[in-house]
């Protein structure tokens, strides 16, 4: 038998370690194999085998060496032992046995210390406790493979997607309305649809901010429940209004400016909120489904909203949009509270709104975002707008026709957005640079179309642009944010998203009016191409433009 603290035997042609300590070579003893060169592979960042070793998450930084069991394994397979049998601690070695030295030891302590390391990372990961920023490995591939509506398997979710169908149908339906009546109401002056337009989002461009702090504070779905109170309350008085033959401009304005007041609160909580219904993992996709079933309603709603202002006129379209709002409130209220991911609230002190601001100043990534998204929001989302006034007064068309438009647009972000549903990793800006360009070159043709149906046809593709870009724009704020920074920078995102309609409305409108709907249109397309190739600039890595520019600027010498 062999002892467990002997050497292993020299291979031919040298001397045997016992001869070399005065004891001589076993007869027939086998031949030792020559180690193989071995890769070594990453060690991971934790590793539950080694609780004393900088890669545990508890381990120490002091630790450098292993553990003392480590070096009796080592001890045993320089030994040969078979499987790797070794002293235990505290055990008398053999006097036969020399003593290894400090250096062999070492070595022989790194190579188990690599061997043990490559098991570890051979293994799975072990599943992490579920938390509203982290999922299982095994959970988060099987929601990858489940599929375009993977998110619906949520019952909180399907409350509240099923709420936002009717909700939003309702207030497409209100948005035709609204424009329409300003219109007669101002004798179709587009300043004053600009004016209505903007004073809607001019809360959001005051007080916007401020909203993501609300959401972080309190509890999102109660705050969620009183703002569709509230939302709901302002139509029915337009609508009680325009029934009765009261309604005039001025009223128009105060309550869009109210309506805007209300969404402050409502968009960041609300887009913060869907993460706490479905998890980190399903995020992007229950985004995109969000953005279908709100473009689902866009598709629906202009269309039922043109039939009955053309049949009975534009105050019931009102009435209707403040009954839809009921559906939400039902959905919120039979949520279950203990199936949501809900994140902690933050208590109320001083400075959140700056350290909000200060959190996403320091991330380039989220600035090169926020900033494509307030130039393409600014001048060239005013669809609902230019295309009202396409529709009047470039091709003389009804109430009906352009309904009929907002519906081709609507299309074309419904497509968008089921494709965007059936993304699972998460987006990248290439991304984003690509459907910002693609949404300038078809809004820019739009713009020039020579006919009514050309017009509509190039909204579709349009459509598809802009979804993918605002869908995968939303999902790369949220997942890449701290939780407790989550409601505030959503605050800041939805500031810029739609907070800048103030400005861009009423420029728009105003180029409409003197220069004509079609260059409203083509000017917003130029800016958003304009912006995707200026942030592809910025983001590129440096020292990789100029030389790039030289490339193409090379003119070839000839005879060359």
């Amino acid at each position: 038998m062999t002892s467990a603290n002997d050497g292993p035997d020299e291979p031919d042609g040298a001397p045997a370690r016992g001869a070399r300590s005065g004891r001589p070579a076993r007869p027939g003893a086998a031949l030792p194999v020559a180690p193989r060169a071995r890769r070594r592979r990453p060690a991971p960042r934790t590793s539950p085998r080694f609780p004393h070793s900088p890669f545990h998450p508890a381990g120490r930084s002091d630790a450098a060496a292993p553990p003392p069991h480590v070096e009796d394994v080592a001890r045993g397979q320089r030994a040969g032992s078979p499987s790797g049998a070794f002293q235990k601690p505290g055990a008398e070695t053999s006097p036969e046995t020399p003593a290894e030295p400090d250096g062999a030891q070492a070595e022989a302590s790194e190579a188990v210390v690599a061997a043990e390391t490559d098991s570890v990372a051979a293994e799975p990961p072990q599943a992490a406790e579920p938390s509203d920023d982290a999922a299982p490995a095994d959970e988060a591939e099987e929601q990858s493979r489940g599929g375009m509506f993977r998110s619906l398997r949520t019952r909180n979710y399907r409350l509240y997607a099923g709420g936002q169908v009717v909700s939003n149908t309702g207030t497409w339906m209100q948005r035709v309305a609204q424009d329409w009546l300003v219109l007669d109401l101002a004798h179709n002056n587009g300043t004053a649809l600009g004016i209505t337009t903007g004073l809607q989002f001019l809360p959001l461009l005051l007080f916007g901010l401020w909203g993501g702090v609300i959401a972080d504070r309190y509890p999102k779905r109660r705050v969620l429940m009183m703002t569709q109170v509230s939302m709901g309350a302002l139509a029915l008085i337009l609508g009680v209004l325009t029934v009765t033959g009261h309604a005039q401009v001025w009223h128009v304005y105060l309550l869009a400016f109210g309506l805007g007041l209300a969404t402050v609160v409502d968009n960041p909580t609300r887009q913060s909120f869907v993460i706490e219904m479905v998890g980190k993992s399903d995020l992007p996709n229950a985004i995109a489904l969000n953005s279908a079933t709100f473009n689902g309603a866009r598709l629906l709603g202009p269309a039922v909203a043109g039939v009955l202002i053309a049949v009975i006129g534009t105050g019931p379209v009102f009435l209707v949009n403040a009954a839809s709002f009921g559906a939400v409130l039902l959905g919120l209220y039979a949520m279950r509270e203990s199936e949501l991911y809900a994140a902690a609230t933050v208590k109320r002190a001083k400075g959140q709104l700056r350290e909000g601001l200060r959190y996403v100043r320091g991330r380039r990534d989220l600035v090169l975002v926020l900033v494509m998204i307030g130039f393409v929001a600014t001048f060239g989302m005013n669809f609902q707008m230019t295309t009202a006034l396409v529709a009047k007064e470039v091709f003389h068309t009804g109430a009906s026709s352009f309904g009929l438009a907002s519906s081709m647009l609507a299309l074309g972000a419904l497509t968008g957005a089921l494709f965007a549903a059936r993304r699972v990793a998460k987006p990248r800006l290439r991304l984003l640079l690509i459907a910002a360009m693609t949404f300038g070159v078809m809004e820019t043709a739009a713009g020039l179309a020579p006919t009514y149906w050309s017009f509509l046809v190039l909204l579709v593709p349009a459509g598809i642009a802009l979804m993918t870009f605002t869908t995968s724009a939303n999902a790369t704020m949220q997942l890449g944010v701290q939780p407790e920074m989550r409601g505030r920078v959503m605050g800041l995102y939805m500031f810029v998203f739609m907070g800048t309609n103030p400005l861009g409305a009423p420029t728009v409108g105003w180029m409409a009016e003197h220069f004509g709907p079609r260059l409203s249109i083509v000017l917003g397309g130029l800016v958003s191409m304009a912006t995707a190739a200026v942030v592809a600039l910025l983001a590129a890595p440096r020292g990789s433009i100029r030389p790039a520019l030289a490339r193409l600027c090379r003119v070839p010498v000839a005879g060359r």
